[in-house]
């Protein structure tokens, strides 16, 4: 009886109209006009990340990965150690892998480059059995868009080679600039946290801001620790598998699967394209190359939807639609070091905006 006399009250709503109209026209404007007013901040704030990314994407992973290592400073600090020697500690550390991973990939990328033109012709051969779908495709192409759809397969590798090495190479200057901000964020941290307490006007804002930071700093130290100790496990079993299997340099192999794992989605892909194209290149069958992109896509979701949820806890589970669209994003604006940030910022605004509108104050109409 009740769900009939619902439908009659909604079917006699639609025939006369709205009981209730709206109570002044001026309110749906001023709405409008706030609505436009987040649109054109949101678009100008966009247009200046844009812009400015050479001097803003250092600093701001400056102050993300300060922020992660806030926790080991306050912990040494309490100690006696005064965080100007624990930053130059933190910056020798850092130094001291990057170079050690330069050292590692340098020469086997650049044998590897060496090689461009014996390998283009391996990967041709092996996969000729696509000459004809490739065909098909080349036509299609021809006759809906003109042209002769055929491709260029003779261009020197230097030109396909510096494009992609001045792309992911980061500047000298953005580096600089990188550690230079990171040492003074970890040295001053606490002297900057004071100052921006001292902005708010009231107790609560104050005590607001201070819960927001720490939780920032202890969940994105505990999400980036179990991240990397995750990494460094699967990157062990990637490397082991590799000299299973044959693959040359394993090391290498394990080492790039633990860095790009950083990044969800894209950089398991990556890596299998990595692991598909060397197999095509070693071994004498196509389906022989299957086997480690193959095994690595079966590591990789067993890792980001069982492993690492379970140890992170459903606190620090992040939306997959919501990881998606930060790393579509931040790749957009900022390139391959956007997307490695994505996470992290995404964890930052998500803690954020749990404090600034909490759960238990969400009400839903009646």
């Amino acid at each position: 009886m009740d769900y009939i006399r619902a439908r009659r009250e909604i079917r006699h709503a639609l025939v006369i109209g709205d009981p209730t109209p709206v109570d002044s026209v001026h309110n749906i404007w001023a709405s409008a006009g706030q609505a436009a007013t987040i649109g054109i901040f949101l678009l100008l704030s966009g247009a200046f990340l844009y812009i400015g990314h050479a001097i803003l994407l250092p600093i701001l992973a400056a102050a993300v990965v300060a922020l992660t290592l806030a926790p080991f400073v306050k912990t040494v600090n309490a100690y006696g150690i005064s965080p100007w020697i624990s930053g130059i500690l933190i910056l020798v550390v850092a130094l001291g892998t990057l170079g050690l991973i330069v050292t590692a990939v340098a020469g086997p990328v650049s044998e590897w480059i060496g090689r461009a033109p014996e390998i283009g012709a391996i990967i041709k051969q092996k996969l000729s059995v696509l000459d004809e779908p490739l065909a098909a495709l080349r036509e299609l192409q021809s006759s809906l868009f003109g042209g002769n759809g055929t491709l260029n397969v003779n261009e020197p590798t230097s030109n396909v080679v510096l494009p992609v090495v001045v792309f992911l190479t980061p500047a000298a200057g953005e580096l600089l600039l990188f550690f230079a901000t990171l040492y003074f964020f970890l040295v001053g941290q606490i002297d900057l946290r004071r100052h921006a307490v001292s902005m708010f006007a009231n107790h609560d804002s104050k005590l607001r801001f201070l819960k927001i930071m720490r939780d920032i700093e202890r969940n994105l130290a505990g999400y980036l620790t179990v991240v990397t100790i995750v990494n460094v496990v699967l990157g062990t079993i990637v490397a082991v598998g590799a000299w299973l299997i044959g693959l040359p340099n394993p090391v290498i192999f394990g080492l790039l699967a633990a860095l790009l794992n950083y990044v969800p989605y894209v950089g398991p892909a990556i890596m299998a394209i990595v692991l598909f194209g060397v197999g095509l290149v070693t071994f004498p069958s196509i389906g022989h190359a299957f086997i480690a992109p193959l095994v690595l896509i079966a590591l990789t979701t067993i890792e980001g939807h069982f492993v690492t949820p379970t140890i992170v806890g459903r606190r620090l589970t992040l939306n997959p639609l919501l990881v998606f669209l930060a790393l579509a994003f931040w790749t957009w604006m900022w390139g391959p070091l956007g997307a490695f940030l994505a996470v992290p910022l995404s964890i930052i605004g998500l803690v954020i905006v749990n404090h600034l509108f909490p759960s238990d104050d969400v009400r839903l109409p009646d």
